[in-house]
């Protein structure tokens, strides 16, 4: 099969139930990966249900949420990730995320009016004493984690749920792609898994204007929990499809990273995230492989083609070397020679920030 062969002329975006992928019966759990795997190669967004992580979880990430992001701004900048470094945690103010600037650095030093959103990012939480912290390797760290009550444990508990959601996924992408047992999963055991918290204020100026620009995500795949519309799929048409969130279900879009190890057989999908009037919270959690693995299509899918296509890439250096474009922070530690950009400049995702609103 061509990696060209696969049309997305979707309209809507699938719900799946995956609760067979936690059963004990093997034929439920393929009837599921059937499932996903179509929604993979066909469309590369889908909803799912059926997930097994406790409603009073995910309210607890929310009011944590909503309960730092209340904070006044000079308190919110004492977790500013400028000053945790490469480790790439913390809170990250309006304006701050460049990622128009990555292919375009002449818009690096321009004012940003595109971004009014704020975030606060974690990922796998490290010790001090542990060897790729000791050795600086980029993404590698212990958590910031804010001074409010129960903060820590609330957040650890949502990210330890949302990561085993994540596995039990990779399981049944395997299935689909009819891989062994632990094939993607053994790729996957300190992973730099970021989890943000993102708000976007209540505007009243932001009527159908566009915010994020059209983008595929790098890693394997995200995980995301939204509060509110916003977010559009855009199909082999040409067409902007809404992603409304679903009660009770996560949204999830198949991400760079396994559309190369796949061969192309499983697509990442362009989106967007519209500016809209109303106060909006995201959650998205950005499954990811380890640091050190190298991307490029399994032997299954490795083709001429495909091998062309998805040029080798280490996954944690590609991410990191990716982010240290996108943010303020990190383009000043690249400028101080305190970050060096060693890899392949290879972006195998579709973006196109020509589309960001003013």
């Amino acid at each position: 099969m061509s990696i060209q062969s696969i049309e997305k002329d979707f309209s809507e975006i699938p719900v799946i139930d995956i609760s067979g992928l936690y059963s004990a019966d093997p034929n439920n759990q393929q009837r599921v990966a059937h499932v996903l795997g179509k929604a993979a190669e066909h469309v590369g967004f889908l909803y799912i249900k059926g997930h097994r992580i406790p409603k009073a979880h995910i309210e607890a990430l929310q009011a944590q949420a909503k309960a730092f992001f209340a904070l006044p701004l000079e308190e919110k900048m004492q977790y500013y990730a400028g000053k945790f470094g490469i480790k790439h945690r913390g809170y990250v103010p309006p304006g701050e995320e460049r990622v128009e600037a990555i292919d375009r650095p002449d818009l690096a030093d321009l004012p940003n009016k595109t971004d009014n959103k704020e975030a606060f990012d974690l990922s796998w939480d490290l010790p001090d004493n542990d060897p790729d912290v000791i050795a600086n390797k980029p993404m590698h760290g212990s958590n910031v984690w804010a001074d409010l009550p129960n903060f820590k444990e609330d957040i650890s508990t949502y990210y330890a749920d949302v990561i085993a959601l994540g596995r039990v996924l990779l399981r049944g992408f395997e299935l689909a792609l009819q891989l062994e047992p632990d094939a993607l999963n053994r790729l996957v055991t300190r992973p730099t898994s970021q989890l943000r918290l993102m708000h976007y204020p209540h505007d009243l100026d932001a009527e159908d204007i566009l915010g994020f620009g059209a983008h595929t995500d790098m890693e394997l795949f995200t995980i995301l929990l939204p509060t509110a519309p916003g977010l559009e799929v855009v199909n082999s048409k040409g067409e902007w499809i809404d992603a409304p969130p679903i009660e009770d279900t996560f949204v999830v879009n198949i991400g760079d990273m396994i559309e190369a190890l796949s061969g192309g057989r499983f697509t990442a999908t362009s989106h967007r995230v519209r500016k809209v009037r109303d106060e909006r919270y995201s959650f998205p959690l950005f499954f990811a492989c380890d640091y050190d693995v190298e991307i490029k299509p399994l032997p299954q899918f490795a083709t001429a083609e495909a091998l062309e296509k998805y040029p080798p890439v280490i996954a944690g250096q590609h991410l990191f070397e990716v982010s240290a474009q996108g943010f303020v922070y990190m383009r000043e530690m690249v400028k101080r020679g305190e970050i060096q950009l060693t890899g392949p400049n290879v972006h195998f995702g579709k973006h196109n920030y020509d589309d960001l609103g003013e």
